[in-house]
């Protein structure tokens, strides 16, 4: 007899072996319908797989279905097998190499004579359409891995048979068939091809076969899969959104910024970008201001042998800028922190001088990988509004209780209201006694639950000096850009030889917080562009307001206009131009300038303004006044 505990607690019994399939037919007909896999055993056991499963003896199982996030899973890994399914119907001089999930799908690479076209595409998930429809079992064998290199052979699949030959020797491997089509794979797989009915291909690529440049080059096909019509459709328009909102596109089209060949991955900020910097930088400025820290600037070179001290040296060598002057090497400064204890170090601390809170907007510099570089997202070069906070074990929860509502209200002030909030533990490979690390993470947990804040744990992904918070935005579109840190550091002040003097008159290396809310100003300045579609509200737009005159004869209304709004510090460009007054509204408001005001004839006689506001909404003819007021209200709640 075995038995069978489910999610719910309840249990079944079989006479004997029983598959996944069987389990859940025993339930009904729906589920057996639904099924496309089960989650046999429990906790850090528990392994997915597929309905044709023989469950030997007592156990849990969890019937999985496309409302489960491994069924999603599931639905795209078995779909990048029909992809390639359709591609050796298609081009059966094709070879098939790998083809794993990836986030939101798949991709799958190959090795043929030609490249793929466009049209190839299309031709390809027409196929795949024709082959899901045929609703083909999908069914699973093992083979020892000599007799599995062989078979690979046989059929000219020369890099499946590479890869199984890497395995190491007297191992078995599985093989997965649907039809014609036989892969090598782990699994699970859906049960019949059938179940494969929302996806679409997406883009082709190039990729080195093992990801090494001097292997040949393959054609990669990318794909996504989702379990509902809906869900598929939704993604669409998201892509097609985030393609209108890249920051990359808008920040040519506002004349915001450019990358240039010259620098790689540095940012050349035009005035009306520079203007979007300093709005963020000088907001930053005022929360020091605010909240009790002490602006600082320290050098952007320092020397080797200091960064050897911090460790960096040996862990992140690859990634710094380095240089030589009079025998010397130097480093260009790829974090801000040892600047920070090099300045705290200037003089006698007491306890009573603690907590001390630095900040700097500090620029940094790190040799990422050309093919990592994004934008203004994944730079070389940027400012951080990075602190750092001196204080006692007692007092890092306060600080951190402190920081998770001022991060909050930043946040919001920017537009987010939607943040997700991630402990990281202690890793297995640590510093410091296990007791500091219980009052560490202690501090970050409670300080999330006194700011009300629901938060999930990632166990290990701590630093080996001490645990952190990762504090992420959700935007518009539902992406997620983690950004805001709050990191706990035993190590690097007692490392460099920071101390205090405690109330027994003895001396100790102070905790390190590490913080920054913004993160990187050109990367959340990317985010803010995406975020608004370039429509940045009034406190931030480069340009607030354009006037625009419509004659000759109202010209000179319109420069009192603007230098009325001027004196009361607002950003204001006139547009007195010979040209028709809807095309100068049209090109204005393609600059998604907040406001944009029309000065006539009546307007001018009266002392009003025609008053649009971005989207094309018409507000009508108010008096000056009043639209001084109204925009003043919007620049000071941040709307």
């Amino acid at each position: 007899m075995i038995t069978i505990q489910l999610p719910d607690g309840s249990k079944r019994e079989f006479d004997g072996p029983v598959t996944v399939e069987q389990v859940a037919a025993s339930i009904g007909p729906g589920l057996a319908k639904a099924a496309l896999a089960g989650r046999v055993g429990q906790g850090d056991a528990a392994r997915v797989v597929d309905t044709s499963f023989r469950i030997e003896g007592d156990t849990r199982l969890a019937i999985i279905t496309d409302k489960d996030a491994a069924g999603l899973e599931v639905i795209r890994h078995s779909t990048a097998h029909l992809l390639a399914y359709a591609v050796k119907e298609l081009f059966p001089d094709a070879q098939v190499t790998i083809g794993p999930v990836i986030e939101n799908g798949f991709f799958y690479d190959f090795s043929y004579k030609r490249p793929f076209t466009p049209e190839d595409l299309v031709a390809i998930e027409t196929k795949m359409s024709e082959l899901a429809k045929k609703d083909e079992k999908v069914e699973r064998r093992v083979l020892p891995r000599d007799e599995a290199v062989a078979y690979f052979k046989s059929i000219g699949e020369a890099y499946k048979a590479e890869i199984i030959a890497s395995i190491p020797a007297g191992e078995d491997v599985s093989l997965y068939r649907e039809g014609k089509f036989e892969d090598l794979c782990r699994g699970p797989h859906v049960p019949s091809t059938g179940k494969l009915k929302h996806f679409k291909l997406m883009k082709l690529a190039g990729a080195y076969w093992r990801g090494d440049h001097r292997n040949e080059m393959l054609q990669r096909v990318y794909g996504t899969a989702w379990a509902t019509k809906d869900e598929l459709q939704q993604y669409l328009h998201m892509l097609e959104e985030a393609e209108k909102r890249d920051h990359r596109k808008l920040g040519r089209e506002l004349d915001l910024f450019h990358i240039d060949e010259h620098a790689p991955g540095l940012v050349f900020w035009h005035p009306k970008g520079w203007t979007v910097w300093q709005g963020v930088e000088q907001y930053m400025r005022q929360v020091y201001r605010d909240n009790g820290y002490l602006e600082v600037k320290g050098p952007q070179l320092l020397d080797q042998g200091l960064w050897e001290k911090t460790g960096h040296w040996d862990k992140y060598r690859e990634n710094m800028f380095t240089t030589e002057s009079e025998k010397r090497d130097y480093a260009l400064k790829p974090m801000n922190c040892p600047g920070h204890i090099l300045i705290y170090k200037q003089g006698i601390k007491s306890y009573r001088d603690l907590p001390l809170r630095y900040g700097e907007f500090g620029q940094c510099h790190r040799n990422e990988p050309t093919g990592s570089l994004h934008g203004i997202m994944r730079v070389r070069g940027f400012t951080q509004d990075d602190g750092h906070i001196f204080c006692t074990e007692d007092q890092i929860l306060d600080e951190c209780v402190a920081y998770t509502t001022l991060l909050q209200k930043v946040y919001a002030d920017f537009g987010f209201k939607n943040i997700l909030y991630k402990v990281a533990t202690r890793p297995e490979k640590r510093i410091g006694a296990d007791a500091v690390w219980d009052k560490a993470e202690y501090a970050l947990m409670e300080s999330l639950r006194r700011s009300g804040c629901e938060f999930v744990i990632s166990p290990g992904d701590g630093a080996f000096y001490g645990p952190k918070i990762e504090y992420t935005l959700k935007d518009a579109l539902g992406r997620e850009w983690q950004c805001g840190t709050m990191q706990v550091d035993f190590s690097m002040p007692e490392r460099l030889g920071a101390e205090f003097v405690n109330e027994a008159g003895e001396r100790h290396a102070p905790v390190m917080l590490h913080r920054a809310i913004v993160g990187s100003l050109e990367r959340f300045i990317g985010i803010l562009i995406e975020e608004h579609a370039g429509a940045l509200p009034a406190w931030l737009a480069p340009q607030q307001v354009s006037v625009l005159n419509i004659t000759d004869s109202n010209a000179d209304y319109a420069r009192e206009v603007v230098k009325t709004l001027q004196k009361q510090g607002l950003r204001v460009v006139p547009d007195l131009r010979n040209e028709k007054i809807n095309y100068k509204i049209r090109e204005h408001s393609m600059q998604k300038v907040p406001y944009i005001l029309v000065a006539g004839d009546k307007e001018k006689a009266n002392g009003t303004v025609a008053v649009r506001a971005r989207g094309n909404h018409d507000l009508g003819v108010m008096p000056l006044a009043d639209f001084s007021a109204k925009i003043a209200s919007d620049i000071a709640q941040r709307v």
